[in-house]
């Protein structure tokens, strides 16, 4: 890895314009190239954040407008590629809203890893294109890059929002909570709540050391997976959570933080899993990308969850097939 450290981000729409902020807020990137098919608003996007640097506030670091070829030097590729989540007709979000991106955005992602590809293969690359796991696997299986260092935000997002909903019920700061979403970064996410903690209490025993009822885990389940739809509703787009879960990985790559993150990746070999697969379960993310994929105890009834989120990635990947 350079010693000035290199982030290239394909895509600067509202999400790739944010992770864009966020990178280059944290002063961990010397360089910032932005690719997109819109070559004048990423050179806009690079001019605007070039301003920002002369308040005190912002660190310094060089935002251009690129192409491919600048993933020659990358040491992180954040891809934000392809259109997002949009109403129907009526105005409103299905659940399986992202998988209806599926044939346009495995076009995208197609073009882009072989843009990535061509020039380089030794850069962690971090997708959050949707649908994300159908995204990953392309990626994955599709291109001679290595396995390790291409992974997806995965359940990343789910996951912090899991930490948030269940600490605003306990009351108690989202970082006394470690808890996962596995599977899918969709409908048929699920909490991992048989390895779930708060402040070191299990999940079990929360309720009576907290004070507080029983929370039920299937509407835990639905409120995460519906928050995402109250912002989108509201908002027009998420990009500031998937924007931090996307700079988080790459900030655990680049200081080899040796992060566990339910990033998606491929779960071949994992409970049992036959052939190749892409979702979300947790992984050791350090300096040589997914250093390890953790196979976490799981409850039968997790077991059963995560066997309907592979089935659902699975439907959609067969109509985006090559």
């Amino acid at each position: 890895m350079s010693g000035a450290p290199h982030l290239v981000v394909v895509g600067v729409g509202k999400v790739g314009t944010d992770v864009v902020t966020l990178a280059c807020q944290t002063g961990l990137f010397r360089r910032v190239s932005l690719i997109d098919i819109d070559e004048a608003k990423a050179r806009a996007i690079a001019l605007d954040q070039h301003h920002a640097q002369g308040v005190s506030l912002v660190p310094a670091a060089v935002v251009e407008a690129s192409g491919y070829e600048a993933c020659r030097t990358a040491d992180v590729i954040i891809v934000a590629a392809g259109p997002s989540i949009l109403p129907d007709a009526h105005g409103r979000l299905p659940s399986d809203a992202r998988n209806r991106l599926a044939v346009t955005n495995a076009a995208v992602i197609r073009e882009v890893m072989a843009g990535i590809s061509a020039h380089t293969h030794e850069a962690f690359v971090i997708i959050i294109t949707n649908p994300l796991d159908v995204m990953v696997h392309i990626a994955r299986t599709e291109f001679d890059y290595p396995d390790e260092l291409v992974c997806g935000t995965g359940t990343a997002l789910d996951s912090a929002r899991l930490r948030r909903v269940i600490a605003d019920r306990v009351g108690v700061d989202p970082a006394s909570v470690s808890a996962f979403m596995l599977g899918e970064h969709g409908a048929t996410a699920f909490p991992h709540l048989s390895g779930a903690s708060v402040a070191s209490v299990p999940w079990a025993d929360v309720p009576a050391v907290m004070g507080v009822g029983e929370i039920d885990a299937e509407q835990l389940r639905q409120q995460v997976v519906t928050e995402a739809f109250d912002v989108l509703h509201g908002k027009g787009w998420t990009s500031t959570g998937i924007a931090a879960a996307a700079c988080s990985l790459a900030e655990s790559y680049v200081l080899d933080r040796k992060t566990v993150a339910p990033v998606c990746t491929g779960v071949a070999g994992r409970y049992g899993i036959e052939g190749d697969a892409s979702a979300s379960l947790p992984a050791v993310v350090g300096a040589r990308g997914i250093e390890r994929r953790l196979e976490v105890p799981l409850s039968e009834l997790e077991r059963r969850q995560l066997s309907e989120s592979l089935e659902a990635i699975a439907a959609v990947y067969e109509t985006v097939r090559p």
